[in-house]
Protein backbone atom coordinates (compact mmCIF):
# COMPACT_ATOMS: atom_id res chain seq x y z
CA UNK A 1 0.00 0.00 0.00
CA UNK A 2 1.58 3.41 -1.21
CA UNK A 3 1.02 6.41 1.13
CA UNK A 4 -1.39 9.26 0.76
CA UNK A 5 -1.77 12.53 2.03
CA UNK A 6 -3.51 12.50 5.37
CA UNK A 7 -6.13 14.32 7.11
CA UNK A 8 -8.76 16.33 4.91
CA UNK A 9 -8.46 16.64 1.09
CA UNK A 10 -11.41 18.11 0.01
CA UNK A 11 -10.18 21.29 -1.61
CA UNK A 12 -7.42 20.44 -3.79
CA UNK A 13 -5.39 23.15 -5.67
CA UNK A 14 -3.41 22.53 -8.74
CA UNK A 15 -0.69 24.70 -9.62
CA UNK A 16 0.02 24.46 -13.46
CA UNK A 17 -2.79 23.77 -16.01
CA UNK A 18 -0.01 21.92 -18.21
CA UNK A 19 -0.74 18.09 -18.87
CA UNK A 20 0.00 17.10 -15.42
CA UNK A 21 -1.87 19.83 -13.73
CA UNK A 22 -4.62 19.30 -16.19
CA UNK A 23 -4.12 15.42 -15.64
CA UNK A 24 -3.88 15.61 -11.77
CA UNK A 25 -7.23 17.75 -12.15
CA UNK A 26 -8.94 15.63 -13.73
CA UNK A 27 -8.79 12.37 -11.91
CA UNK A 28 -9.48 14.58 -8.30
CA UNK A 29 -12.86 15.65 -10.25
CA UNK A 30 -13.29 11.93 -11.02
CA UNK A 31 -12.73 11.15 -7.40
CA UNK A 32 -15.22 14.17 -6.04
CA UNK A 33 -12.70 16.88 -4.68
CA UNK A 34 -13.05 20.51 -5.59
CA UNK A 35 -10.37 21.31 -7.68
CA UNK A 36 -9.20 25.07 -8.33
CA UNK A 37 -6.35 25.07 -10.95
CA UNK A 38 -3.67 28.33 -11.14
CA UNK A 39 -1.72 28.63 -14.23
CA UNK A 40 0.77 31.62 -14.42
CA UNK A 41 0.07 32.07 -18.52
CA UNK A 42 -3.43 33.21 -20.11
CA UNK A 43 -4.04 29.30 -21.65
CA UNK A 44 -3.53 26.26 -20.64
CA UNK A 45 -0.93 23.61 -21.75
CA UNK A 46 2.30 24.18 -20.17
CA UNK A 47 5.36 23.19 -21.98
CA UNK A 48 2.72 22.34 -24.53
CA UNK A 49 1.89 25.73 -25.26
CA UNK A 50 0.12 27.87 -28.28
CA UNK A 51 1.80 31.11 -30.13
CA UNK A 52 0.33 33.04 -33.20
CA UNK A 53 2.62 34.06 -35.31
CA UNK A 54 1.29 36.47 -38.30
CA UNK A 55 -1.38 33.69 -39.33
CA UNK A 56 0.82 30.49 -38.00
CA UNK A 57 -0.27 28.65 -35.08
CA UNK A 58 2.74 27.20 -33.87
CA UNK A 59 3.24 24.34 -31.05
CA UNK A 60 5.79 25.15 -28.62
CA UNK A 61 5.97 22.02 -26.89
CA UNK A 62 6.42 18.47 -27.20
CA UNK A 63 4.96 17.74 -31.25
CA UNK A 64 5.12 13.48 -30.80
CA UNK A 65 1.45 12.19 -29.27
CA UNK A 66 1.57 8.40 -28.67
CA UNK A 67 -0.79 6.42 -26.28
CA UNK A 68 -3.55 8.55 -26.30
CA UNK A 69 -5.52 6.20 -24.28
CA UNK A 70 -3.77 7.36 -21.36
CA UNK A 71 -4.80 11.30 -21.96
CA UNK A 72 -8.17 9.32 -22.45
CA UNK A 73 -7.91 7.86 -18.79
CA UNK A 74 -8.30 11.63 -17.48
CA UNK A 75 -11.31 12.10 -19.82
CA UNK A 76 -12.96 9.02 -18.72
CA UNK A 77 -12.40 9.96 -15.06
CA UNK A 78 -15.26 12.72 -15.53
CA UNK A 79 -17.74 10.66 -17.60
CA UNK A 80 -15.92 12.18 -21.52
CA UNK A 81 -14.11 10.81 -23.90
CA UNK A 82 -10.91 12.19 -25.51
CA UNK A 83 -12.20 11.11 -28.72
CA UNK A 84 -15.34 12.89 -28.30
CA UNK A 85 -13.15 16.44 -27.89
CA UNK A 86 -10.39 15.71 -29.81
CA UNK A 87 -9.75 14.25 -33.43
CA UNK A 88 -6.69 12.22 -33.79
CA UNK A 89 -5.47 11.37 -36.56
CA UNK A 90 -2.99 8.32 -36.99
CA UNK A 91 0.31 9.11 -39.38
CA UNK A 92 1.41 6.97 -42.07
CA UNK A 93 4.69 6.88 -41.65
CA UNK A 94 5.44 7.54 -38.36
CA UNK A 95 8.67 9.29 -39.17
CA UNK A 96 10.46 9.17 -41.95
CA UNK A 97 14.30 8.53 -41.29
CA UNK A 98 16.65 9.87 -43.54
CA UNK A 99 20.58 8.91 -43.48
CA UNK A 100 24.19 10.42 -44.56
CA UNK A 101 24.20 8.03 -47.16
CA UNK A 102 21.22 8.94 -49.26
CA UNK A 103 19.37 6.30 -48.16
CA UNK A 104 15.84 6.86 -46.31
CA UNK A 105 13.20 4.20 -44.68
CA UNK A 106 9.40 5.21 -43.30
CA UNK A 107 8.65 3.87 -40.02
CA UNK A 108 5.26 2.19 -39.89
CA UNK A 109 3.60 0.83 -37.00
CA UNK A 110 1.53 -1.20 -38.85
CA UNK A 111 3.71 -4.95 -38.46
CA UNK A 112 3.25 -5.88 -42.04
CA UNK A 113 3.91 -2.55 -43.29
CA UNK A 114 7.09 -2.37 -41.40
CA UNK A 115 8.73 -5.68 -42.09
CA UNK A 116 8.07 -5.01 -45.93
CA UNK A 117 9.83 -1.74 -45.79
CA UNK A 118 12.86 -3.19 -43.73
CA UNK A 119 13.06 -5.85 -45.99
CA UNK A 120 13.59 -3.32 -49.04
CA UNK A 121 15.81 -1.15 -46.77
CA UNK A 122 17.68 -3.68 -45.45
CA UNK A 123 16.93 -7.25 -46.91
CA UNK A 124 15.19 -10.41 -45.32
CA UNK A 125 17.24 -11.17 -42.90
CA UNK A 126 16.75 -7.53 -41.19
CA UNK A 127 12.96 -7.82 -41.83
CA UNK A 128 13.36 -11.06 -39.76
CA UNK A 129 15.05 -9.58 -36.89
CA UNK A 130 12.79 -6.72 -37.05
CA UNK A 131 9.54 -9.55 -36.26
CA UNK A 132 11.51 -10.66 -33.42
CA UNK A 133 12.31 -7.56 -32.50
CA UNK A 134 8.32 -5.77 -32.23
CA UNK A 135 7.78 -8.91 -30.38
CA UNK A 136 10.23 -7.97 -28.00
CA UNK A 137 9.24 -4.57 -27.18
CA UNK A 138 5.13 -6.10 -26.65
CA UNK A 139 6.75 -7.82 -23.74
CA UNK A 140 9.33 -5.66 -22.59
CA UNK A 141 6.31 -2.87 -22.35
CA UNK A 142 3.79 -5.50 -20.95
CA UNK A 143 6.14 -6.44 -18.12
CA UNK A 144 7.17 -2.78 -17.20
CA UNK A 145 3.64 -0.86 -17.75
CA UNK A 146 1.98 -1.93 -13.92
CA UNK A 147 5.07 -2.12 -11.59
CA UNK A 148 7.89 0.54 -13.05
CA UNK A 149 5.68 2.98 -15.00
CA UNK A 150 2.01 3.43 -13.77
CA UNK A 151 3.14 3.38 -10.18
CA UNK A 152 3.91 5.48 -7.14
CA UNK A 153 6.78 4.84 -5.26
CA UNK A 154 7.80 5.02 -1.47
CA UNK A 155 11.24 3.03 -1.60
CA UNK A 156 13.30 0.75 -3.54
CA UNK A 157 11.29 -2.30 -2.25
CA UNK A 158 8.44 -1.54 -4.13
CA UNK A 159 10.58 -2.74 -6.97
CA UNK A 160 10.21 -6.79 -5.46
CA UNK A 161 7.78 -7.91 -7.63
CA UNK A 162 8.10 -11.04 -10.04
CA UNK A 163 7.64 -8.18 -12.87
CA UNK A 164 11.18 -7.19 -11.58
CA UNK A 165 12.43 -11.12 -12.78
CA UNK A 166 10.32 -11.05 -15.74
CA UNK A 167 11.66 -7.47 -16.52
CA UNK A 168 15.49 -8.95 -15.91
CA UNK A 169 14.52 -12.19 -18.38
CA UNK A 170 13.61 -9.96 -21.27
CA UNK A 171 17.45 -8.46 -20.77
CA UNK A 172 16.07 -5.13 -19.45
CA UNK A 173 18.65 -4.55 -17.24
CA UNK A 174 21.45 -4.77 -20.13
CA UNK A 175 22.41 -1.89 -22.76
CA UNK A 176 20.24 -0.24 -24.89
CA UNK A 177 21.80 -0.52 -27.88
CA UNK A 178 23.50 -3.80 -27.12
CA UNK A 179 19.96 -5.19 -26.98
CA UNK A 180 18.35 -3.60 -30.12
CA UNK A 181 22.06 -5.07 -31.64
CA UNK A 182 20.90 -8.68 -31.03
CA UNK A 183 17.66 -8.04 -33.24
CA UNK A 184 19.25 -5.56 -35.75
CA UNK A 185 22.59 -5.66 -37.50
CA UNK A 186 22.17 -2.58 -39.61
CA UNK A 187 23.88 0.11 -37.98
CA UNK A 188 21.13 2.61 -39.74
CA UNK A 189 18.01 0.42 -37.99
CA UNK A 190 19.46 0.27 -34.81
CA UNK A 191 19.42 4.03 -34.76
CA UNK A 192 15.70 4.42 -35.80
CA UNK A 193 14.89 1.95 -32.58
CA UNK A 194 17.42 3.34 -30.29
CA UNK A 195 17.76 7.13 -30.85
CA UNK A 196 14.23 8.46 -28.47
CA UNK A 197 17.26 7.33 -25.51
CA UNK A 198 18.40 11.00 -25.81
CA UNK A 199 15.20 12.02 -24.85
CA UNK A 200 15.58 10.33 -21.88
CA UNK A 201 18.70 11.75 -21.59
CA UNK A 202 20.95 8.95 -21.89
CA UNK A 203 23.18 7.33 -24.49
CA UNK A 204 21.62 4.23 -26.15
CA UNK A 205 24.91 2.97 -25.28
CA UNK A 206 24.86 3.27 -22.07
CA UNK A 207 21.22 3.48 -21.31
CA UNK A 208 19.02 0.82 -19.90
CA UNK A 209 17.71 -1.54 -22.28
CA UNK A 210 14.10 -1.26 -21.10
CA UNK A 211 14.10 2.47 -22.00
CA UNK A 212 13.32 0.74 -25.52
CA UNK A 213 9.76 1.38 -24.28
CA UNK A 214 9.61 4.33 -25.39
CA UNK A 215 10.47 2.91 -29.26
CA UNK A 216 7.47 0.50 -28.56
CA UNK A 217 5.36 3.93 -28.30
CA UNK A 218 6.82 4.79 -31.17
CA UNK A 219 7.43 2.47 -33.69
CA UNK A 220 4.46 -0.24 -32.74
CA UNK A 221 1.45 1.78 -30.46
CA UNK A 222 1.79 4.52 -33.35
CA UNK A 223 1.82 7.88 -33.24
CA UNK A 224 -0.84 10.44 -33.84
CA UNK A 225 -1.36 14.71 -34.57
CA UNK A 226 -4.79 16.21 -32.92
CA UNK A 227 -6.27 18.09 -35.58
CA UNK A 228 -6.01 21.97 -34.41
CA UNK A 229 -2.11 21.10 -33.23
CA UNK A 230 -0.68 19.75 -30.22
CA UNK A 231 -2.37 21.99 -28.52
CA UNK A 232 -5.70 20.91 -29.34
CA UNK A 233 -4.91 18.01 -26.42
CA UNK A 234 -4.20 20.37 -22.88
CA UNK A 235 -7.46 22.65 -24.46
CA UNK A 236 -9.47 19.69 -24.43
CA UNK A 237 -8.62 18.59 -21.22
CA UNK A 238 -9.05 22.11 -19.62
CA UNK A 239 -12.42 22.60 -20.99
CA UNK A 240 -13.39 18.87 -19.31
CA UNK A 241 -12.09 20.09 -16.36
CA UNK A 242 -14.07 23.31 -16.48
CA UNK A 243 -17.18 21.06 -17.63
CA UNK A 244 -16.81 18.91 -14.61
CA UNK A 245 -16.80 21.49 -11.91
CA UNK A 246 -12.82 23.01 -11.50
CA UNK A 247 -11.97 26.79 -11.69
CA UNK A 248 -9.62 26.99 -13.91
CA UNK A 249 -7.73 31.09 -12.45
CA UNK A 250 -5.16 31.58 -15.89
CA UNK A 251 -2.55 34.87 -15.41
CA UNK A 252 -2.11 34.25 -12.04
CA UNK A 253 1.69 33.45 -11.26
CA UNK A 254 1.71 31.76 -7.77
CA UNK A 255 3.79 33.57 -5.82
CA UNK A 256 4.17 31.48 -2.02
CA UNK A 257 2.39 28.99 -0.20
CA UNK A 258 0.90 29.62 3.22
CA UNK A 259 1.81 27.14 5.74
CA UNK A 260 0.62 25.79 9.25
CA UNK A 261 3.62 23.10 10.64
CA UNK A 262 3.74 20.72 7.72
CA UNK A 263 0.02 21.64 6.13
CA UNK A 264 -0.15 23.41 3.24
CA UNK A 265 -2.78 25.64 3.80
CA UNK A 266 -3.49 28.25 1.00
CA UNK A 267 -1.85 28.91 -2.26
CA UNK A 268 -0.90 32.64 -2.52
CA UNK A 269 -1.15 34.69 -6.01
CA UNK A 270 -0.92 37.82 -7.44
CA UNK A 271 -4.49 37.91 -7.45
CA UNK A 272 -5.35 36.96 -3.49
CA UNK A 273 -5.58 33.67 -1.37
CA UNK A 274 -6.90 30.01 -1.66
CA UNK A 275 -7.62 28.16 0.94
CA UNK A 276 -7.12 24.49 0.34
CA UNK A 277 -6.19 21.11 1.94
CA UNK A 278 -3.55 19.73 -0.34
CA UNK A 279 -2.17 20.76 -3.47
CA UNK A 280 -0.44 19.36 -6.41
CA UNK A 281 2.76 21.05 -7.94
CA UNK A 282 3.49 20.63 -11.35
CA UNK A 283 6.34 23.33 -12.01
CA UNK A 284 9.60 22.02 -12.93
CA UNK A 285 11.69 20.57 -9.85
CA UNK A 286 13.74 24.00 -8.58
CA UNK A 287 10.54 26.05 -8.77
CA UNK A 288 8.37 23.65 -6.79
CA UNK A 289 10.76 23.55 -4.19
CA UNK A 290 11.28 26.91 -3.58
CA UNK A 291 7.97 27.18 -3.13
CA UNK A 292 8.05 24.10 -0.39
CA UNK A 293 10.48 25.64 1.00
CA UNK A 294 12.28 22.01 1.28
CA UNK A 295 14.86 20.24 -0.86
CA UNK A 296 15.12 16.66 -1.16
CA UNK A 297 18.37 15.42 0.14
CA UNK A 298 20.65 13.21 -2.40
CA UNK A 299 23.80 11.35 -2.14
CA UNK A 300 24.57 13.14 -5.65
CA UNK A 301 23.00 16.22 -7.40
CA UNK A 302 20.58 15.92 -10.48
CA UNK A 303 21.75 15.32 -13.65
CA UNK A 304 19.99 16.90 -16.52
CA UNK A 305 19.10 15.54 -19.83
CA UNK A 306 20.55 17.39 -22.78
CA UNK A 307 18.49 20.30 -24.05
CA UNK A 308 17.51 21.17 -27.51
CA UNK A 309 17.37 24.83 -30.01
CA UNK A 310 13.99 24.98 -32.10
CA UNK A 311 13.35 27.25 -34.89
CA UNK A 312 10.13 27.41 -35.59
CA UNK A 313 9.73 28.54 -39.40
CA UNK A 314 6.53 29.69 -41.31
CA UNK A 315 7.70 29.38 -45.22
CA UNK A 316 6.39 30.29 -48.48
CA UNK A 317 6.58 26.32 -49.49
CA UNK A 318 7.65 22.92 -48.14
CA UNK A 319 9.96 20.00 -49.88
CA UNK A 320 7.76 17.26 -51.09
CA UNK A 321 10.73 14.51 -49.46
CA UNK A 322 9.43 15.32 -45.96
CA UNK A 323 6.48 13.66 -44.07
CA UNK A 324 5.30 14.59 -41.27
CA UNK A 325 8.12 13.65 -38.86
CA UNK A 326 11.41 13.38 -40.56
CA UNK A 327 14.34 12.39 -38.59
CA UNK A 328 17.82 13.87 -40.35
CA UNK A 329 20.45 11.69 -39.64
CA UNK A 330 24.28 12.95 -39.63
CA UNK A 331 26.97 10.29 -40.46
CA UNK A 332 28.12 10.81 -37.06
CA UNK A 333 26.54 8.58 -33.90
CA UNK A 334 28.33 7.62 -30.99
CA UNK A 335 30.41 11.31 -31.24
CA UNK A 336 26.96 12.74 -30.98
CA UNK A 337 26.59 11.92 -27.69
CA UNK A 338 29.45 12.31 -26.27
CA UNK A 339 29.26 16.11 -27.38
CA UNK A 340 25.98 16.47 -26.11
CA UNK A 341 26.07 14.76 -22.27
CA UNK A 342 29.62 14.86 -22.13
CA UNK A 343 31.60 17.30 -23.71
CA UNK A 344 28.99 20.07 -23.39
CA UNK A 345 30.00 21.22 -27.20
CA UNK A 346 27.34 21.15 -30.18
CA UNK A 347 26.77 18.29 -32.26
CA UNK A 348 29.52 19.04 -35.02
CA UNK A 349 27.25 16.40 -37.24
CA UNK A 350 23.97 17.38 -36.14
CA UNK A 351 21.07 14.67 -36.15
CA UNK A 352 17.43 16.47 -36.48
CA UNK A 353 14.12 16.22 -35.87
CA UNK A 354 12.06 18.27 -38.75
CA UNK A 355 8.44 18.25 -37.95
CA UNK A 356 5.94 19.14 -40.90
CA UNK A 357 2.39 19.87 -38.91
CA UNK A 358 0.48 21.25 -41.88
CA UNK A 359 1.45 17.87 -44.04
CA UNK A 360 -1.34 16.71 -42.04
CA UNK A 361 -3.66 19.73 -40.73
CA UNK A 362 -2.97 22.62 -43.59
CA UNK A 363 -5.10 25.23 -41.33
CA UNK A 364 -2.31 25.95 -39.04
CA UNK A 365 -0.83 27.82 -41.42
CA UNK A 366 -2.27 30.96 -44.12
CA UNK A 367 -3.55 29.62 -47.00
CA UNK A 368 -0.31 28.70 -49.51
CA UNK A 369 2.01 28.48 -46.62
CA UNK A 370 3.50 25.55 -44.04
CA UNK A 371 4.96 25.05 -40.83
CA UNK A 372 8.40 23.51 -40.12
CA UNK A 373 10.25 22.65 -36.32
CA UNK A 374 13.70 22.27 -36.49
CA UNK A 375 14.70 20.68 -33.40
CA UNK A 376 18.40 20.12 -32.75
CA UNK A 377 19.16 18.38 -29.49
CA UNK A 378 22.33 20.81 -27.71
CA UNK A 379 24.33 20.77 -24.28
CA UNK A 380 21.52 21.71 -21.50
CA UNK A 381 23.38 24.76 -19.91
CA UNK A 382 25.22 22.62 -16.78
CA UNK A 383 28.20 21.04 -19.30
CA UNK A 384 27.33 23.53 -22.04
CA UNK A 385 27.12 27.07 -22.82
CA UNK A 386 25.60 29.12 -20.45
CA UNK A 387 21.99 31.14 -20.64
CA UNK A 388 23.71 34.05 -21.60
CA UNK A 389 26.27 33.04 -24.32
CA UNK A 390 23.07 31.76 -26.14
CA UNK A 391 22.25 35.72 -27.44
CA UNK A 392 24.93 35.47 -29.81
CA UNK A 393 25.35 31.75 -30.10
CA UNK A 394 21.66 31.24 -31.02
CA UNK A 395 21.47 33.37 -33.64
CA UNK A 396 24.40 31.91 -35.48
CA UNK A 397 23.87 28.31 -34.98
CA UNK A 398 19.98 28.77 -36.69
CA UNK A 399 22.22 29.99 -39.77
CA UNK A 400 24.82 26.71 -39.17
CA UNK A 401 21.23 24.30 -39.25
CA UNK A 402 20.02 26.01 -42.09
CA UNK A 403 23.37 25.83 -44.18
CA UNK A 404 22.93 22.07 -43.28
CA UNK A 405 19.61 21.86 -43.97
CA UNK A 406 20.49 23.40 -47.20
CA UNK A 407 22.80 20.56 -47.91
CA UNK A 408 20.90 17.94 -47.01
CA UNK A 409 18.06 18.74 -49.31
CA UNK A 410 16.25 21.38 -48.32
CA UNK A 411 17.35 23.96 -50.68
CA UNK A 412 16.26 27.33 -50.81
CA UNK A 413 14.88 26.90 -47.51
CA UNK A 414 16.34 30.24 -45.41
CA UNK A 415 15.32 32.12 -48.39
CA UNK A 416 11.58 30.38 -47.90
CA UNK A 417 11.11 32.06 -44.16
CA UNK A 418 8.70 34.56 -43.75
CA UNK A 419 7.90 33.86 -39.85
CA UNK A 420 10.52 32.72 -37.75
CA UNK A 421 11.12 31.91 -33.94
CA UNK A 422 14.05 30.86 -32.55
CA UNK A 423 13.87 28.82 -28.90
CA UNK A 424 17.04 28.04 -27.25
CA UNK A 425 18.51 26.93 -23.82
CA UNK A 426 18.35 30.67 -22.29
CA UNK A 427 14.18 30.56 -22.85
CA UNK A 428 13.79 27.41 -21.30
CA UNK A 429 15.98 28.65 -18.50
CA UNK A 430 13.73 31.71 -18.21
CA UNK A 431 10.97 29.53 -17.64
CA UNK A 432 12.07 28.07 -14.68
CA UNK A 433 13.74 25.22 -16.19
CA UNK A 434 16.50 23.41 -14.42
CA UNK A 435 19.62 23.51 -16.80
CA UNK A 436 18.06 24.93 -19.52
CA UNK A 437 16.69 22.06 -20.56
CA UNK A 438 12.65 20.87 -21.14
CA UNK A 439 13.65 17.77 -20.30
CA UNK A 440 13.93 17.58 -17.01
CA UNK A 441 16.12 15.53 -14.90
CA UNK A 442 17.75 12.66 -17.45
CA UNK A 443 17.08 9.03 -16.68
CA UNK A 444 19.92 7.52 -15.26
CA UNK A 445 19.58 4.40 -13.47
CA UNK A 446 19.96 6.64 -10.25
CA UNK A 447 17.28 8.33 -11.09
CA UNK A 448 14.37 6.34 -12.62
CA UNK A 449 11.42 4.50 -10.63
CA UNK A 450 11.84 4.51 -6.72
CA UNK A 451 15.54 6.75 -7.27
CA UNK A 452 13.93 9.45 -9.16
CA UNK A 453 12.50 12.54 -7.06
CA UNK A 454 9.52 11.70 -5.45
CA UNK A 455 5.71 13.39 -5.36
CA UNK A 456 5.88 13.51 -1.88
CA UNK A 457 8.43 16.05 -0.14
CA UNK A 458 9.27 15.16 3.11
CA UNK A 459 8.48 17.79 5.39
CA UNK A 460 5.15 18.50 4.30
CA UNK A 461 2.50 16.33 4.82
CA UNK A 462 -0.35 17.65 2.09
CA UNK A 463 1.56 18.27 -1.14
CA UNK A 464 2.25 16.26 -4.17
CA UNK A 465 4.34 16.94 -6.83
CA UNK A 466 3.76 16.15 -10.77
CA UNK A 467 5.90 16.72 -14.15
CA UNK A 468 8.28 15.45 -16.53
CA UNK A 469 10.76 15.25 -13.07
CA UNK A 470 8.95 12.90 -10.63
CA UNK A 471 7.39 9.76 -11.23
CA UNK A 472 7.47 8.34 -13.75
CA UNK A 473 9.82 10.76 -16.09
CA UNK A 474 10.19 12.51 -19.37
CA UNK A 475 7.50 12.41 -22.20
CA UNK A 476 3.83 12.86 -22.88
CA UNK A 477 2.63 10.17 -21.95
CA UNK A 478 4.47 9.64 -18.55
CA UNK A 479 3.42 13.56 -17.50
CA UNK A 480 0.01 12.07 -18.07
CA UNK A 481 0.66 9.55 -15.80
CA UNK A 482 2.64 11.78 -13.29
CA UNK A 483 -1.19 13.57 -13.17
CA UNK A 484 -3.11 10.46 -12.39
CA UNK A 485 -0.45 9.21 -10.11
CA UNK A 486 -0.33 12.46 -8.28
CA UNK A 487 -4.21 12.03 -7.36
CA UNK A 488 -4.07 9.16 -5.95
CA UNK A 489 -1.88 10.35 -3.43
CA UNK A 490 -4.38 12.38 -2.63
CA UNK A 491 -7.32 10.15 -2.85
CA UNK A 492 -6.36 7.41 -2.08
CA UNK A 493 -7.98 5.33 -4.89
CA UNK A 494 -5.43 3.15 -6.76
CA UNK A 495 -2.91 4.88 -8.78
CA UNK A 496 -1.52 1.41 -10.24
CA UNK A 497 -3.13 -0.06 -13.23
CA UNK A 498 -6.36 1.84 -11.67
CA UNK A 499 -7.52 3.21 -15.65
CA UNK A 500 -10.27 2.16 -17.40
CA UNK A 501 -9.71 -0.35 -20.10
CA UNK A 502 -11.70 1.41 -23.23
CA UNK A 503 -12.37 -1.49 -26.37
CA UNK A 504 -11.05 -1.33 -29.61
CA UNK A 505 -12.84 1.89 -32.43
CA UNK A 506 -14.94 -1.21 -33.95
CA UNK A 507 -16.24 -2.45 -30.32
CA UNK A 508 -16.82 1.44 -29.17
CA UNK A 509 -18.96 1.46 -32.61
CA UNK A 510 -21.19 -1.62 -31.56
CA UNK A 511 -24.79 -0.79 -30.40
CA UNK A 512 -24.61 -0.42 -26.48
CA UNK A 513 -26.07 -2.88 -24.15
CA UNK A 514 -29.46 -2.29 -22.68
CA UNK A 515 -27.42 -3.06 -19.62
CA UNK A 516 -24.82 -0.94 -19.57
CA UNK A 517 -24.84 2.04 -17.59
CA UNK A 518 -24.84 5.66 -19.39
CA UNK A 519 -21.68 8.02 -18.21
CA UNK A 520 -23.02 10.72 -16.13
CA UNK A 521 -21.33 13.88 -14.90
CA UNK A 522 -22.38 14.11 -11.36
CA UNK A 523 -20.00 14.17 -8.57
CA UNK A 524 -21.48 11.25 -6.90
CA UNK A 525 -21.22 8.71 -9.97
CA UNK A 526 -17.88 10.29 -10.89
CA UNK A 527 -16.63 9.27 -7.24
CA UNK A 528 -18.29 5.88 -7.83
CA UNK A 529 -16.65 5.32 -11.14
CA UNK A 530 -13.19 6.62 -10.19
CA UNK A 531 -13.94 3.75 -6.91
CA UNK A 532 -14.53 0.78 -9.47
CA UNK A 533 -13.36 1.53 -13.28
CA UNK A 534 -15.79 0.07 -15.48
CA UNK A 535 -15.08 -0.79 -19.28
CA UNK A 536 -16.44 1.92 -21.80
CA UNK A 537 -18.09 0.61 -24.74
CA UNK A 538 -20.49 3.80 -24.96
CA UNK A 539 -18.62 6.02 -27.10
CA UNK A 540 -16.49 5.37 -30.28
CA UNK A 541 -13.12 6.43 -30.83
CA UNK A 542 -12.37 9.81 -33.07
CA UNK A 543 -9.53 8.80 -35.47
CA UNK A 544 -9.39 10.11 -38.47
CA UNK A 545 -7.48 8.82 -41.74
CA UNK A 546 -4.38 10.13 -42.77
CA UNK A 547 -2.38 9.42 -46.14
CA UNK A 548 0.59 8.60 -46.98
CA UNK A 549 2.51 11.19 -47.59
CA UNK A 550 2.80 12.13 -51.84
CA UNK A 551 5.47 13.94 -53.44
CA UNK A 552 2.65 15.05 -55.56
CA UNK A 553 0.75 16.28 -52.84
CA UNK A 554 2.52 17.61 -49.88
CA UNK A 555 -0.52 19.56 -48.19
CA UNK A 556 -2.54 16.41 -48.31
CA UNK A 557 -5.70 16.38 -46.92
CA UNK A 558 -6.15 14.36 -43.15
CA UNK A 559 -9.38 12.28 -45.43
CA UNK A 560 -8.72 9.06 -47.34
CA UNK A 561 -11.72 8.33 -49.06
CA UNK A 562 -10.26 5.30 -50.99
CA UNK A 563 -9.49 3.51 -47.31
CA UNK A 564 -12.79 1.36 -46.14
CA UNK A 565 -14.00 2.61 -43.08
CA UNK A 566 -12.76 -0.09 -40.83
CA UNK A 567 -9.10 0.70 -42.05
CA UNK A 568 -9.90 4.26 -41.06
CA UNK A 569 -10.83 3.60 -38.01
CA UNK A 570 -8.98 0.57 -36.29
CA UNK A 571 -5.50 1.23 -34.31
CA UNK A 572 -2.50 0.18 -35.55
CA UNK A 573 -2.33 -2.93 -35.18
CA UNK A 574 0.16 -3.95 -31.86
CA UNK A 575 -1.21 -0.84 -30.33
CA UNK A 576 -2.48 -1.48 -26.82
CA UNK A 577 -5.96 -1.13 -28.01
CA UNK A 578 -5.76 -3.68 -30.54
CA UNK A 579 -3.26 -6.06 -28.84
CA UNK A 580 -5.41 -8.94 -27.63
CA UNK A 581 -2.04 -9.89 -25.33
CA UNK A 582 -2.11 -6.42 -23.90
CA UNK A 583 -3.28 -5.90 -20.35
CA UNK A 584 -6.83 -4.72 -19.82
CA UNK A 585 -5.68 -1.54 -17.82
CA UNK A 586 -3.76 0.71 -19.33
CA UNK A 587 -1.12 3.56 -18.05
CA UNK A 588 1.99 5.30 -18.73
CA UNK A 589 6.49 6.98 -20.38
CA UNK A 590 6.68 9.51 -26.25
Amino acid sequence: MTRTVPGPTDRVVVVGAGLAGLSAALHLLGAGRRVTVVEREELPGGRAGRMDLAGYRIDTGPTVLTMPDLADEAFAAVGTSLYDRVELIPLHPAYRACFADGSGLDVHSDAEAMAAEVERFAGAAEAAGYRRLRDWLQRLYRAQLRRFIDADFDSPLGLLHPDLARLAALGGFGRLDARIGRFLSDERLRRVFSFQALYAGVPPARALAAYAVIAYMDTVAGVYFPRGGMHALPRAMAEAAAAAGADLRYGQPVTRLERSGERVTAVITDAGRIPCDAVVLTPDLPVAYRLLGRRPRRPLGLRHSPSAVVLHAGTDRTWPHLAHHTISFGAAWHTTFDELTRAGSLMSDPSLLVTRPTATDPSLAPPGRHLHYILAPCPNTDIGPGPAAWSDLGPRYRDTLLRELERRGLDGIEAAIEEECLVTPADWHARGHAAGTPFSAAHTFAQTGPFRPRNLVRGTRNAVLAGCGTTPGVGVPTVLLSGKLAAARITGLPGRGGGRPRPSPAAANAPRRADAPAPTGSRAARREAAAAPRAHAERPHRLAPAREPSASSPDRPASSPDRPAAARQSPPPGSPRADPTAPATEGRTG
